[in-house]
């Protein structure tokens, strides 16, 4: 195990006596219909909270949170308050604090009408927390819940808060959450040029690490910067593998409402740098695909303005697809052919990748796009990708903290 993994305290009972009346949760990894014993129960970091209280009393705390931050049913920050630690400032990802803005949509600064705390917005003007803030604070706690793809902007947010910290000189701690796309490694690895807030990372896209394991790997192979290290405390998950299946309690953002949303949305999320609608602006979000042209398939949906998804792509306008709400899902790798099948069918191949590179952001390179439009088969993209698959699995077992 890495050595950055803090090590069980020794805690007053009162904390205990404190999360049992927090009614501290304990997720199943399976559907509660399905018989498991006692060992396979996965505790999340945050309900941990004897191993990292005594890291923040009596500090000045600054919380990277959203709303998946949760001990059982109570927010994260709510129980920190109540256990006697002084939360200064939130600092909210893309989504928002309370994780029911648009995508893409800027959050603005404020205070949480609740408890009063200040909330700071790292979705809008700033995406790293500014050294004025850093000063306020003693140390920082990330937790929120990841979904194990490169894309997902919630490990972008984490980078720069890492970065701050480094730069600061001050602890930075995760409360690791299990991922319920961990079991598999696959997708082409980013190339620098291609770098982005959807891709930050030389790493595959979907890359089979927690977050926890995640930051070792940022700190390990100095992508902070030349020099830039962080004070890095990851408290892990508690009987939790890499081949556990992890049901995730909440939807982790507007758009992945869940379970087959979760598990299909890396081998989706391609086709948002095309014309093909991924069923925003619908009740099944990323579990359903098409287009205005009837070729794509019998299954029908007209995306509309929605909480979470304002202005929709193919607002307004009938879809023609699949219905994949019950499609089974790989667990080995991505699934590719839809994005094949459907480059295919186009009318009009030359409308079917959006203008502005965004396909190219997602994928991490231009090549995926390129061998798509010449033809060249699944198998052989598959192949193109294994040389740096090999060598991130290779440095991936240096940071591993779950089997």
């Amino acid at each position: 195990m890495p050595p950055y993994i803090v090590c069980r305290l020794l805690f007053v009972a009162l904390v205990s006596l404190s999360v049992a009346c927090q009614g501290q949760s304990t997720q199943k990894t399976a559907p509660a219909n399905t018989p498991r014993s006692a060992a396979s129960v996965v505790i999340p970091g945050a309900e941990q909270t004897a191993l990292y209280l005594s890291a923040l009393k009596g500090k000045r705390v600054g919380m990277v949170v959203n709303h998946t931050s949760r001990i059982g049913k109570t927010h994260l920050v709510d129980s920190l308050l109540a256990l006697g630690v002084t939360v200064k400032t939130i600092f909210a990802p893309e989504h928002g604090f309370r994780g029911e803005a648009t995508d893409g949509e800027k959050i603005s600064n404020g205070r949480d009408p609740k408890t009063g705390v200040l909330i700071a917005s790292l979705y809008g003007a700033n995406r790293k927390p500014s050294p004025a803030q850093m000063d306020s604070l003693d140390v920082l706690l990330f937790d929120i819940q990841d979904v194990g793809c490169r894309f997902y902007t919630y490990i972008s947010t984490m980078h720069y808060v890492m970065e701050a910290c480094a730069e600061a000189n001050k602890p930075f701690i995760v409360l690791d959450r299990p991922n319920p796309n961990g079991h598999y490694v696959d997708g082409p690895v980013l190339t620098p040029k291609f770098k982005s807030f959807v891709g930050m990372h030389p790493i595959p896209v979907v890359y089979g690490l927690t977050e926890g394991e995640l930051a070792g790997m940022i700190n390990g192979e100095g992508w902070l910067g030349i020099g830039k290290t962080c004070q890095l405390t990851v408290v892990p998950v508690k009987n939790y593998t890499h081949q556990t299946p992890y049901v995730l309690p909440l939807r982790p953002s507007p758009n992945l409402p869940n379970q087959q949303a979760v598990l299909l949305y890396p081998s989706l999320c391609f086709f948002e740098g095309t014309v093909v609608s991924v069923g925003r602006g619908t009740d099944k979000q990323f579990q359903v695909i098409g287009s205005p042209d009837t070729k794509y398939g019998p299954y029908e949906f007209t995306p509309v303005d929605k909480p979470g998804a304002m202005n929709p792509p193919q607002e307004g306008k009938r879809c023609y697809g699949l219905d994949l709400t019950q499609a089974p899902i790989s667990k080995t790798g991505l699934m590719l052919d839809y994005l094949f099948d459907f480059y295919k069918r186009a009318t009009d191949k030359s409308t079917f990748f959006l203008a502005g590179g965004g396909f190219d952001r997602l994928a991490g390179t231009d090549q995926l796009r390129l061998q798509l439009t010449a033809g060249v088969p699944e198998a052989t993209i598959r192949t193109s990708w294994q040389p740096q698959l090999a060598a991130y699995r290779q440095m991936r077992q240096k940071y591993l903290i779950y089997p």
